[in-house]
Formats: C-alpha cells, structure tokens, sequence
C-alpha cells in the first residue's frame, strides 16, 4: 500500500480483487491448447527480437534477451501486473496528496473510506481494459516474487494469451501468424527502451511531472470533475463549449499538464507509430497472410465495439490512443521515404530529436530541423 501515517490513499488490494472478480471470462480453450498457445508466444518473442533488430537497425548494448523477461499470462494476471505498475508510478503523487490531507479532521476515516472507493473505481477500469490488451511492453516494472522483471528495472514484456486467442478467433485469421504478427509489434517496444537508454528515464521524467502539477486540493479536483461531466452530459453554456472532442481525462488537467500531455502523446504516438510499422514492414517476410490480418484489425479498430464500449473508450481517453497509432504510423513512414532508416533513427539521439506534436502531423517539418541541424 501507499500510505502515509497508517492511511492509504488507494487500496491496491481491492482494485486487484476487483478487477479480478468483474473481468471477463477468456475464451474456451483446453489445457493442452493453452500450453501450445503460451509455448508459441514464447517462441515467437524470442524470434521477433532479431527481426526487428535486423529491420529497424536498433541494437541494443549491453543488453541480451533475458536482460527483460516475457510473460505469457491470463487476464488476472495482466491486471496484477498493470496494479504493481501503477502502485510504483503513483507513489509520489499519492505521497503528496496524503501530505496535503493529513492536517485535515477526520483525515484517517477520509483515508479508509476513500481509499477503498479509489480501489474500486481502478478494479473497475482495469476490468475494462484487461480483455482488450494483445500485448504491453510493461517500461516502469517492480520486481515481485510473481512478477520478474530486468535486473537494473528496465521492464518486461507481457502476452496476453486469452486476448490474443480471442482476437484472431474473431478475425478468423491464421492463428500462428496472428500471435507472430502481435510478438512484432510488442517486440519493437522492447527493442525502443533497451536500445535507447535515455528514453526510459526521458518518459518517467515527462509522468512525474505531469503527476506534479496535478491539483492535490480535493475541491478543485472535484469542482474540474463536476465541469467535465457537465460537459459531457450537454450542461455547460454554449460560450463555454471549448472542451467539446476531449475526453474526461483531458478535462481535469490544469494548463501545465496540458502542455506535458502535448509531449507526451507526441513520444507515444511515435512509440506506437513506430512498432506498427515495424510489424507491417516485417510482416511480408515472415507471416505470410499479413495482408489480410492487418486489414482485419483496422477494420477491427475503426468499427469499435458496443455502444457502451465506444463511449467508455471516449471517456476515457482510449480514442486518442488509436489516434496514435495511425499519426504516428504516418509521421514514421513519411520520414523513412525522405531520409530512410538510419536518417529516421536521429529520432533516439536525444530528447531533442524527438518529434513535437505538430511534427508527428508534419513530418517534413521534423526532417527540416533535425536533419538540417545535424547536417549543416
């Protein structure tokens, strides 16, 4: 638990028991089956790690295959993993905010109460996305007894099989290339972090701050909660609707935030932009119906779910993550036409070389700054 003087600001405990508990049942599948699909998943890990260094010229150094474990889990073990991740990252956020709330009367009695209700609402939305998740290359990963990790805490790489089995039973898509195909895009994550060895600290550097500027006052979170809603529900007056396309987790940033969160969605839509062109440019050489698979999953993406599903995934925020993968995409292929590999991959030297928001939707203006800096 976080907690400060015997108080915890979230009960990890019930957001894990929660999520378990409200999570969807995987697919059907024997036990026979669902040794063959971990062992393949595995197999092809390992397999994807040099096809990917081969096409994206990215070697890491220093680092070999062990150095970041692959973890083959189920659902319930997705969300122990992502609860262990966020119990790390929010540690000096939720230090804070017991700080602030310590002097307050009935402070413990608030802690008690409110950290099961915060447990809960994070059971809730990690249940949610536990049985969309393919695959996540876990950057800021504790090291648990269940949950191995790298030895200097660079990350581990999670598959998650029933996700995976669900997905290409949906498609009808040839299973052994499906989980090949998936095993390249989370791969390429890997590959980012362990050969880029400034962008792990760059990126927890860029959260920490965001964490930071995050209102700790209760009323002010709860008055910009109540705005969102509002918003949200068609209640704000027609001179304030400036918020209209934005989702929940947007709205309660303060104006500091909204510029870290500019940095970072251009840092993310280039991670994910990056890894789905990568698997689409190794795909034709060792999965051989990537034609069909890729476009199945797009339209997969772009057709959502239920009503409910594409209304949470607006709430959310989840839309903008698909947003990423397409710009980014885009903003990678573009460069690499002008200036090919070795040019695009200026983009790792430094945290200067990374692209801005406006440069992922401009790509040529990218290659102006970073190749006529480096060139002239």
């Amino acid at each position: 638990m976080t907690s400060i003087g015997g108080a915890e600001m979230v009960d990890w405990n019930l957001a894990v028991a929660t999520a378990i508990r409200l999570v969807r049942p995987g697919p059907e599948v024997s036990r026979d089956e669902a040794r063959a699909v971990v062992a393949e998943l595995r197999r092809h890990a390992k397999s994807s790690e040099e096809h990917v260094r081969a096409y994206t010229r990215m070697i890491p150094e220093g680092h070999t295959p062990d150095d970041t474990p692959v973890l083959v889990v189920d659902r319930a073990g997705w969300v122990r993993a992502n609860v262990a991740g966020f119990r790390e990252l929010l540690a000096p956020l939720l230090a804070k905010m017991q700080e602030r709330r310590s002097g307050t009367p009935g402070a413990a009695m608030l802690g008690a109460v409110g950290g099961k209700v915060t447990g809960v609402e994070l059971g809730m939305l990690l249940s949610f996305l536990a049985s969309r998740v393919l695959g996540q290359y876990e950057t800021f990963a504790p090291v648990t007894r269940d949950l191995p990790g790298s030895a200097d805490g660079g990350g581990r790489l999670l598959l998650v099989a029933p996700n995976i089995v669900h997905v290409e039973r949906e498609l009808e898509v040839d299973p052994h290339d499906f989980r090949l195909w998936v095993c390249l895009h989370e791969e390429t994550h890997r590959t980012q972090f362990t050969a880029v060895p400034w962008l792990r600290d760059h990126l927890q550097g860029e959260i920490q701050s965001f964490l930071a500027a995050t209102d700790v006052d209760p009323s002010t979170v709860l008055e910009r909660l109540r705005e969102a809603a509002q918003s949200f529900a068609g209640g704000r007056p027609e001179a304030e609707e400036d918020d209209g396309g934005r989702s929940l987790v947007e709205l309660v940033q303060t104006p500091e935030q909204r510029e870290i969160l500019g940095r970072l969605t251009a840092v993310m839509s280039l991670l994910e932009g990056h890894a789905d062109y990568v698997m689409d440019g190794v795909g034709p050489q060792v999965v051989p119906s990537v034609a069909e698979i890729r476009e199945k999953f797009q339209q997969r993406r772009a057709r959502g779910a239920s009503r409910l599903d594409q209304a949470l995934r607006k709430l959310l925020g989840l839309d903008a993550k698909l947003r990423q993968y397409r710009d980014g995409e885009r903003f990678v292929r573009a460069v690499v036409e002008e200036v090919g590999m070795d040019g695009f991959n200026r983009v790792w030297t430094s945290p200067n070389t990374l692209p801005t928001k406006a440069e992922i939707a401009k790509p040529a203006d990218w290659v102006a700054r970073v190749h006529r800096k480096t060139d002239s």
